[in-house]
């Protein structure tokens, strides 16, 4: 039987980023969009019932926060991830890059370094580079078809005196790695040890596969957690990026005191009122929906998986989590602008280039797989005849 998610939505309806000549070049308007990450699944029902209602309130005028919406997150995070929240731990923020600017801006100094482990998500360095401060490179591992972190150079990195924090992506985007248990607290161990804040962006801490949990790392124990800033959303989970906003976790109160001051000064404590109500249902109510996209996933990613195989040039590094698949293209012998062009004009993709990711990402490019199965599977057999021209 054909699912909820079998639907093919138009996303040109609305200006949304994925298919927006800003992100698909002006000669890109019929080539697969699978760049930018966000699903093309309508929202759960609850949300859009949430909305709805509290459209046909027909009041917007200055709200606080909703009763509801804590209690939402911190039951989701408790009884999905095994996660006891304090409440009076969360801070809002308008989206996970603002916090992730405010942290670099008041817990390290112009010239202080932040550490990150690419390929990673390009914001990472934008970020880091506007509020000027230095990146301290720890690439990860790739042996095997599977990443790992590069522990002893990480231990190296954070023995620098300037070197004040880690952005930690968990799960990691754009390489679908699920960190276990053990390896964040190899991490924390070392961070902990030379002074070095953890700032965890968990935004698809949602979306995991089968024997992959997502470990929350201020979950790992009070010493992780007062060492550490938690960025969450459900942007991802119920794809509600354009309407919804972000928590911060800081048990540390003398952080959390600092982190709300400047939340203050820059004003970006205001709330609104159609976010709250799409985040409250989504937490309360999103389950069922969110247990249904992952199986979807689960089957696309099979499809992905049986496409690839028999073409031998294209290797799927298997992913853990996130509805983003990294995708190997390094035997092709192309250029990273050659792949660009390759995938562009002779399999009719706009997947997001891997040198956005850094420089250990030159050869490979990020697809996300949250569409419909009629447009991936078209858009696999189109990559199939490019790479059986090519060769």
């Amino acid at each position: 039987m054909p699912s909820q998610f079998d639907i093919e939505i138009d996303r040109r309806d609305v200006p949304a980023l994925k298919t927006h000549k800003m992100v698909l070049g002006a000669d890109g308007e019929n080539l697969f969009p699978a760049g930018v990450a966000d699903m093309d699944f309508m929202a759960p029902p609850p949300v859009r019932a949430a909305l709805q209602a509290r459209l046909d309130h027909g009041v917007f005028g200055y709200e606080t926060v909703p009763d509801g919406l804590m209690p939402a997150l911190t039951g989701w995070m408790r009884s999905r991830h095994g996660w006891d929240i304090e409440a009076s731990h969360i801070l809002r923020a308008p989206n996970i890059l603002n916090t992730l600017a405010i942290a670099a801006s008041i817990f390290a100094n112009s010239g202080d370094s932040v550490i990150v482990q690419p390929p990673v998500f390009f914001d990472f360095y934008d970020i880091l580079q506007e509020n000027g401060r230095k990146i301290l490179r720890n690439p990860l591992i790739l042996q095997d078809g599977r990443y790992t972190m590069d522990f002893a150079g990480l231990e190296r990195l954070a023995a620098d005196s300037k070197a004040k924090m880690i952005y930690l992506c968990n799960p990691h985007n754009p390489i679908g790695r699920v960190w276990t248990r053990a390896e964040l607290q190899q991490l924390g161990d070392i961070c902990a040890r030379h002074n070095v804040l953890v700032v965890s962006d968990e935004i698809h801490a949602d979306i995991t596969f089968e024997g992959h949990d997502y470990t929350p790392f201020a979950a790992l124990g009070p010493a992780y957690a007062d060492n550490s800033i938690t960025c969450l959303s459900p942007a991802k989970s119920f794809n509600i990026a354009a309407c919804c906003s972000a928590f911060t976790v800081i048990s540390n109160a003398a952080r959390r005191a600092a982190f709300q001051v400047e939340n203050s000064r820059l004003t970006v404590n205001k709330n609104n009122a159609f976010a709250s109500a799409a985040m409250t249902a989504a937490y309360a109510e999103g389950g069922p929906w969110l247990d249904d996209v992952l199986a979807y996933l689960a089957e696309n990613i099979a499809l992905v998986r049986d496409a690839l195989a028999p073409l031998g040039r294209v290797h799927l590094i298997e992913p853990e989590g996130t509805f983003l698949l990294w995708l190997d293209f390094r035997s092709m012998g192309l250029s990273p602008e050659g792949l660009t062009k390759f995938l562009r004009s002779q399999a009719g993709w706009a997947v997001t280039r891997g040198q956005a990711f850094g420089a250990e990402g030159e050869g490979f490019a990020r697809l996300n797989i949250a569409c419909t199965r009629a447009k991936l599977t078209t858009a696999l057999a189109q990559l199939t005849t490019a790479i059986t021209e090519f060769s």
